[in-house]
């Protein structure tokens, strides 16, 4: 995934959850995706519990978080 990949999905508005990064501009945070995953949650799992979410939205996520925390 490149990084114009991760910024089309990746989004902030400050008008949407406080300017935190969301997926695509829903209200679905960076951290949320994180935090699934960091609870042994799959991709899978994730886009069950969120069906308006597509896999690259996941692995720009995480892409983005890693990122981040260099």
């Amino acid at each position: 995934m490149t990084p114009s990949d991760i910024l089309a999905r990746i989004t902030h508005d400050p008008a949407v959850m406080g300017g935190r990064p969301c997926i695509r501009g829903m209200r679905l945070t960076v951290g949320i995706i994180v935090g699934l995953m960091g609870a042994s949650h799959s991709v899978d799992d994730i886009l069950c519990a969120y069906p308006y979410l597509e896999k690259d939205d996941i692995h720009a996520a995480l892409a983005y978080a890693a990122w981040r925390a260099e």
